[in-house]
């Protein structure tokens, strides 16, 4: 049976597998009339495949499905296709659906395919009608607007609300400019600007401010930032409303300024404990006591003042305890505190919904039972929607009898930090909405995407959004193969191998993926350094293998979704054999071989300038790309110096001396040859030196070297990188694979899980069929 057929036969079936609905989530919904959501739906479509977009019919109406879950009906009409939807959001589902699943296309954070047939696939009456699962299909990680969204302009953002409706995503975080609107509460009741220098957090760091875990780093704030993010949210809103998306904004939480103490001497105030490792100056945030009248009173107004400028949908986000400890685990102590930040909420919005990250209940020591419950239950029940929000991995509605009643989303986490390296856990994905909805007295409304960063795995988000109305697990390898197609314009036979053996592999994580950075070479070096592998590498290296011989072929070296794919292969295949290196440094070392050290070193630094040579000929993995971007917001010279900080901080140190550390890595061209490179070379300048001296390597001067010398100048840099590309994918790709793949076979990989399956073997087989002998 095909993957078309698998999938069709699927959707007939998709409402018994629907989730919890709560009247009191009714309201939560779209107030915007059906022609504009028809209107704004179809300049999605011809913003997505321009006078192609004639071809279609498309029209808005609610009352073709279930009230509080979205279908979409497609029938052809002639030689056009009609698109119905109980909203555009769904006709924008609807439309993907059919470019998917019968036009073979795709379009992602990385690009497009989305070039149709002549004559349009013919869906005969009565059509095919898809219905969702749940009411809500949600987006975001409040780290993601820091992480990915930092230094977005309208134009990306436009492109980002195309992909949330074309993924049928309904309820997405809409954070953007809210520091205008507290600045604004805040003034009116007696702060003043110098108050809310060190009270709200650098642009790259506004998301941890936010919650309170830290304050002032990376500011001060300026005003100019502050007011084109307030019109930039005014674009945000207006075009997610017009799709029919409701958008989540911005709840208080009880974090305030210092200046409060000042400002209300009688103010109830506490401090929070310190986050990551930041001084005082930067953390130990203060919270306002939830009974103090003071906190109804600004969560009102903030409320308010944000009706006043954007309308209102009745749904707000909050955070209080966050990776961070409450002062008391009384349960009591903790049901005043959610009923306090509710009530504020209440103060501005007597319909209001709480929406709130699970994230904090993965912390089992002092979150227990009793103390959940407490937190859950001093919100009316069905008042609060949780995002379990790492599902796949840890999910938290299974030890909280489906959280005592309230309403949850069931989330794929899936990223840290927004790093790169390839990684799945398609099987969990797969069985694990449907297990939700399953539950025992379920208390489930919907799916989501809780990633800290984008841009990387797009396997991963593609088969998670899918879950929104599927009736249950697919046949992975069918579907990873129908992917691929999409992607690559009906691919090949090179093409479809690899991603099976890279759906056995990188995406086949079966024990959870709970190390934040497991990628060796982009962490500071030392002796006693983990790689984290738990795949046979073999089959990632053969994958590439394939996507090599695949890229011969002049359809798929002009395809930017392939090269782009390519890259990122080739570079994770280059990535772990750094661990190999590193291996090879430390015995030598060890056993004062300065030649072999020598040798071992100079391999992990050479390997590092490929990877950024690699990396130089796609846009999508150079520093510049970031670094401009946040550079567009100057005005002056100072404005200059402070976003080349926030942009360049965030991705390296992480704080004044590094308190977070490495955990954004990213790896980009640029960050290469400039931050992990340099490190590098001290690293093993420094063995080296040890070994022909004598003199033990000194772990800790070598950390004050790097700091000194590597991370704080780059952290504090304003050179220029490049935002355009250098050289050919295709050719790079070629070169590396046969620099590098003979040294793959070093006894050093046998020490991970080895499998075999005969997608290896086919591997094997058509690369002999090609005529090319691989390493």
């Amino acid at each position: 049976m095909t993957a078309l057929k698998i999938l069709i036969l699927g959707v007939v079936c998709v409402q018994l597998s629907c989730g919890r609905e709560f009247s009191t989530l009714n309201h939560i919904r779209s107030k915007t009339p059906s022609d504009v959501q028809s209107t704004a739906a179809a300049d999605l479509i011809k913003r997505v495949i321009g006078v192609r977009a004639s071809d279609f019919l498309v029209s808005v109406d609610p009352s073709i499905g279930p009230k509080n879950r979205d279908t979409f009906k497609l029938v052809s009409s002639g030689a056009k296709l009609s698109i119905t939807g109980t909203s555009g959001v769904a006709v924008a589902m609807g439309f993907y659906y059919y470019l998917k699943y019968y036009c073979g296309g795709q379009f992602t954070w990385a690009g497009q395919q989305v070039a149709l047939p002549t004559v349009l696939p013919v869906i005969a009456s009565p059509g095919k009608v898809v219905t969702s699962n749940d009411q809500f299909r949600y987006y975001q990680n409040v780290c993601t607007v820091s992480y990915s969204f930092a230094w977005w302009d309208w134009a990306r953002w436009e492109r980002e609300i195309d992909w949330m409706a074309l993924q049928g995503i309904n309820l997405p975080l809409a954070f953007t400019g809210q520091e205008a609107i507290f600045q604004r509460v805040y003034m009116a009741m007696g702060f003043t600007d110098k108050d809310l220098e060190s009270h709200f957090g650098g642009a790259a760091f506004l998301a941890w401010a936010r919650m309170g875990n830290i304050h002032g780093w990376g500011g001060p704030l300026p005003q100019t930032w502050m007011d084109a993010q307030l019109i930039l949210q005014h674009q945000i809103v207006t075009r997610m409303r017009s799709l029919g998306i409701t958008p989540v904004l911005p709840g208080f939480a009880g974090h305030v300024p210092a200046a409060i103490t000042r400002v209300f001497p009688q103010a109830n105030v506490t401090r929070l404990g310190g986050w990551s490792n930041f001084h005082q100056n930067y953390s130990e945030t203060y919270l306002l006591d939830f009974s103090d009248p003071l906190f109804s009173k600004i969560g009102g107004s903030f409320i308010k003042a944000m009706e006043y400028e954007f309308g209102v949908d009745h749904i707000y986000n909050a955070d209080t305890f966050n990776e961070m400890t409450p002062r008391s685990n009384d349960p009591a102590y903790l049901a005043a505190a959610a009923k306090g930040v509710y009530n504020g909420m209440l103060a501005g919005d007597t319909q209001a919904i709480w929406l709130m990250q699970g994230w904090l209940f993965m912390e089992q020591g002092f979150w227990k039972p009793p103390q959940i419950k407490a937190l859950l239950t001093g919100v009316p029940q069905g008042k609060m929607i949780i995002l379990d929000l790492i599902s796949e991995l840890y999910p938290i509605y299974a030890r909280t009898e489906s959280y005592y009643g309230q309403p949850f989303i069931w989330c794929m986490l899936h990223n840290f930090g927004g790093t790169m390296e390839l990684y799945g856990a398609l099987d969990k994905v797969n069985g694990g909405p449907s297990a939700g909805r399953s539950f025992p007295n379920t208390t489930m409304v919907g799916t989501g995407l809780t990633p800290e960063g984008i841009n990387q795995n797009e396997v991963m988000y593609e088969f998670m959004n899918e879950q929104a109305w599927r009736p249950g697990p697919v046949n992975l390898l069918d579907w990873i193969d129908s992917y691929q197609k999409q992607r690559y314009n009906g691919g090949n036979k090179f093409t479809s191998v690899a991603w099976a053996l890279l759906k056995a592999s990188v995406y086949n994580s079966t024990s959870g993926h709970m190390d934040f950075n497991g990628v060796l070479y982009t962490r500071r070096p030392s002796l006693l350094m983990k790689e984290y592998i738990w795949y046979d590498p073999e089959q990632l290296y053969q994958a590439w293998d394939n996507m090599v011989l695949a890229s011969t072929t002049p359809a798929l070296g002009n395809n930017t979704l392939f090269t782009y794919d390519l890259v990122d292969v080739t570079r994770n295949s280059l990535q772990i054999l750094s661990s190999m290196y590193y291996h090879d440094i430390i015995a030598a070392y060890n056993t004062t071989n300065t030649s072999q050290l020598q040798t071992a070193g100079q391999k992990m630094v050479d390997l590092l300038s490929d990877l950024d040579t690699l990396l130089a000929s796609d846009v999508h993995f150079l520093l510049g790309t970031w670094t401009e971007a946040a550079r567009q917001f100057s005005l002056d010279v100072n404005d200059t110096i402070l976003y080349d900080l926030n942009s360049r901080n965030q991705v390296t140190l992480w704080g004044p001396t590094g308190q977070i550390r490495d955990y954004a890595a990213k790896q980009w061209s640029g960050l290469i040859n400039r931050y992990y490179k340099p490190r590098w070379q001290l690293f093993v300048d420094s063995l080296v030196n040890s070994t022909k001296t004598g003199i033990p390597f000194n772990n800790v001067k070598y950390d004050q070297d790097t700091f000194s010398t590597v991370e704080l100048p780059f952290s504090n840099d304003h050179t220029a990188f490049p935002t355009t590309t250098t050289g050919s994918s295709v050719d790079l790709a070629a070169k590396f694979h046969q620099k590098y793949r003979s040294e793959t076979k070093s006894k050093f990989f046998s020490q991970f899980p080895r499998k075999s399956d005969r997608t290896s073997a086919f591997s094997k087989q058509l690369a002999r069929q090609w005529g090319r002998a691989l390493a």
